[in-house]
């Protein structure tokens, strides 16, 4: 069989997406695809794959890591499945599901003219039985985590996948391939993995975050990573509630709203932006793809909007 795909991203964040909608996938072994289009070297190379899906009336998203596990939440990649769902829906405002949740979706401000922008409305949970760590406490703030790291202190946050964050005075990306290793080991502490961020604080309202992601590695960013980041500068007081958090990341930037009334609650709000596009054959257990064609003026106005970020790395 034959289907489409667009190549997008947010934040830098790279996917494939394929419209679940539009063309009937039961008959893909959805991980085998995720592991072959996500490659680098052989394939097209992405940081996962999304599925634009509907359960009745509600679409949704389904997301698969490079290695084939299936994450529960992607705070990027639900920004691009939401602007290929509102050709569906038509509407600015909608509702989508990923996992066993159900997030508010609206089409917000550009962040840069002309790029289409999206924000997110994600429920903070700070306790979570994926923090073995945590042993059921009701919050986990600015603690040590004596047997991943003997200095760092860490806040756990879950909005949907579950995260780990620690402030430090510079990103140390050996420090962090170290600390997404560690957690693969300590199966008492993480018994389902967990993502891992360090933050550094730029200024007032402004962070930079690099992340470990469970089942990718480091990637140029992560939106429910930034999400739980400036969430948890929010607990710790480093940043204000109520107040637009920039987020800085190596594939740009996003902006976070933390809120606390009526329960503890962060809008993420970010680009979604096509690449490319092209098409896939399945047939006899394998994958071929060929791209057809890119979106230049996107990738134009994205690089543009690079250049004006004076803190990516």
């Amino acid at each position: 069989m034959k289907f489409d795909y667009i190549k997008c991203h947010g934040s830098g964040n790279e996917f494939v997406m394929v419209d679940g909608v539009k063309f009937d996938l039961s008959g893909i072994d959805l991980a085998e695809f995720a592991r072959f289009i996500c490659n680098r070297e052989h394939s097209l190379g992405a940081d996962g794959v999304l599925l634009l899906v509907k359960n009745n009336e509600m679409f949704g998203m389904r997301m698969f890591n490079p290695d084939g596990s299936e994450a529960e939440m992607c705070g990027n990649g639900i920004r691009c499945v939401a602007r290929l769902a509102e050709e569906y829906v038509g509407e600015r405002r909608f509702y989508m599901f990923s996992g066993e949740n159900t997030y508010g979706i609206e089409r917000a401000e550009d962040i840069y003219p002309a790029i289409p922008t999206y924000g997110v409305d994600l429920e903070v949970c700070l306790a979570s039985d994926d923090f073995g760590f945590a042993k059921g406490a009701e919050q986990f703030v600015s603690q040590p985590i004596e047997r991943l790291d003997k200095n760092l202190r860490w806040t756990a946050i879950n909005v949907g996948n579950p995260h780990i964050v620690a402030e430090v005075e510079e990103i140390d990306y050996d420090l962090l391939t170290h600390l997404g290793n560690r957690v693969l080991e300590l199966h008492e502490e993480f018994p389902k993995g967990i993502n891992v961020s360090l933050v550094k604080v730029l200024g007032k309202n402004r962070i930079f975050v690099a992340t470990y992601e469970r089942g990718a590695g480091i990637t140029a960013s992560c939106g429910t990573a930034m999400t739980s980041s400036a969430t948890a500068m929010a607990l710790n007081r480093r940043c204000d509630y109520e107040a637009t958090i920039e987020v800085e990341n190596r594939g740009g930037a996003v902006r976070c709203i933390c809120h606390k009334e009526s329960g503890l609650h962060t809008q993420l709000i970010g680009n979604a932006s096509y690449i490319s596009y092209g098409e896939v054959v399945a047939e006899d257990g394998g994958f071929a793809s060929v791209e057809l064609g890119k979106f230049d003026k996107e990738i134009e106005l994205y690089n543009n909007f690079l250049r004006l970020k004076k803190g990516h790395k």
